[in-house]
């Protein structure tokens, strides 16, 4: 149900588009901290990563204060890193040192990720106070793996820069929100500001063939079944011609 919503809002979003009255194209630039969630309480989050959005966007007015927006841009370096309580053995599609094979209680697996992302959005802004407006966006997006690594953190041994492409998704769906202002330094060029919240919904761990150890024992192995998503903080900055 929540797929058929997400493209009905989708579908809406580009027709409304293909009738714009003005269009504008820009560029952002943007810091981002990330993290990772999972649904089950037995993996926890255990720290962020500082990324960065990098791309173009564009902006299809169907009213004067009203848009439809998306863009193509890259994801640097989002992720997090994981705790998990229960000993096992994870990321077994990827080359892992023979010291990294097993995860023990309380180990942390580290993921850097990079997507190409493609959002589309609705735009609202206010009217022009002196040289500022105010806007306010709604957005969903879907997100191309291009590049995964990750660090083991298991007693006192540390595995860095590991390619586990094979152990993450390809496909990342999100959907955010972003706030904040335009200033005008010229009559066609807008300076942008503001904070943003991106809300992975898709799982972007491969779980195939990862294993948990119930009550941390290896004689008593199980199919590792939980879903990792990534969320983030954005700080938007950019330029809109």
């Amino acid at each position: 149900m929540k797929k058929i919503v997400a493209f009905t809002a989708f579908l809406t979003l580009l027709l409304t588009a293909a009738h714009a009255q003005e269009v504008r194209f820009g560029f952002q630039l943007s810091p981002a901290f990330s993290w990772m969630s999972s649904n089950t309480n037995q993996i926890n989050s255990s720290g962020t990563n500082l990324g960065l959005k990098l791309g173009m966007v564009g902006e299809f007015y169907f009213q004067e204060n009203y848009a439809v927006t998306s863009g193509l841009g890259f994801f640097f370096n989002t992720g997090g890193t994981l705790l998990h309580e229960r000993a096992g053995m994870f990321w077994n599609e990827s080359d892992l040192p023979d010291v990294c094979q097993t995860l023990d209680p309380q180990g942390k697996l580290k993921y850097n990720l990079q997507y190409v992302e493609i959002p589309i959005g609705l735009k609202m802004r206010t009217r022009e106070f002196g040289y500022i407006r105010y806007f306010f966006e709604p957005h969903l997006g879907l997100g191309f793996n291009t590049q995964a690594n990750g660090d083991i953190t298991s007693e006192g041994e540390q595995c860095k820069d590991i390619n586990i492409q094979k152990d993450v998704n390809l496909l990342n769906l999100f959907w955010g929100l972003n706030g904040g202002i335009e200033y005008s330094v010229s009559e066609s060029t807008s300076l942008v500001g503001g904070i943003g919240m991106q809300f992975g919904f898709a799982d972007v761990t491969d779980d195939n063939g990862d294993k948990v150890f119930l009550d941390n024992n290896p004689n008593t192995p199980a199919d590792e079944k939980s879903k990792g998503v990534i969320r983030a903080f954005i700080i938007r900055l950019g330029v809109i011609f």
